[in-house]
């Protein structure tokens, strides 16, 4: 398969969970939100030079391709694995930029006030992580034979979410404390007894 047909098979797929299109990069910041959503997430590749619709723009200078280094490795922390792959096709250039996922969550992306946030990729939405996520990666580094003590918290917990509950709903239910409440959903995520889904905006847990 030539370069023009491999990117116009992987455009007709549309932006999605793995995929992006970026007309043009002004701001490497803004960029690089969708670089940490993918390293926290499934991975997944940004295609620079493409219109939302579709459409083969092209990267228009080199100043674009230095930002896009720019938003992986100075405007994510810890830097993102990040690989570049440039084709050309009807006089345009268009630069493929593959993000893996990162063992090393979160990755986070700096604004230009240099503070950090960590994103994660929800269909084609770059979506702020919870707290919760950010503990479920501190808890993801832990030794993998760590179990899981049933204890009364986590009893009250299990039985509070038979129902979808937010994080400030559930932290209301049990009366404890919110950094206790968070550190438990991470635990319960991680061994599979709650399920976190992100619905009207808002991330909700729930019993499996």
């Amino acid at each position: 398969m030539d370069d023009k047909h491999y990117l116009l098979s992987i455009i007709s797929e549309g932006e999605h969970q793995q995929q992006d299109f970026k007309y043009r990069v002004a701001d490497a910041c803004k960029l690089a939100k969708t670089v940490s959503a993918f390293a926290n997430t499934d991975g997944g590749r940004l295609l620079i030079g493409v219109r939302d619709d579709g459409h083969l723009s092209g990267v228009r200078s080199e100043e674009e391709i230095y930002m896009m280094h720019q938003a992986a490795y100075k405007f994510c922390k810890p830097e993102a694995s990040i690989k570049f792959d440039t084709y050309h096709v009807d006089g345009r250039t268009i630069v493929i930029a593959t993000v893996p996922p990162s063992a090393n969550r979160p990755i986070c992306a700096l604004n230009e006030e240099g503070c950090k946030r960590a994103y994660i990729r929800i269909k084609d939405e770059n979506i702020v992580a919870s707290p919760v996520h950010l503990a479920l990666w501190r808890e993801s580094q832990k030794q993998q034979g760590a179990i899981l003590t049933y204890n009364d918290e986590i009893r009250l917990l299990l039985d509070i979410l038979q129902e979808q509950q937010s994080l400030n709903q559930t932290v209301r239910s049990s009366h404890l404390p919110r950094h206790k409440v968070i550190t438990l959903l991470a635990r319960l995520i991680r061994f599979g007894n709650v399920r976190c889904e992100y619905i009207n905006q808002h991330f909700l847990f729930c019993q499996k």
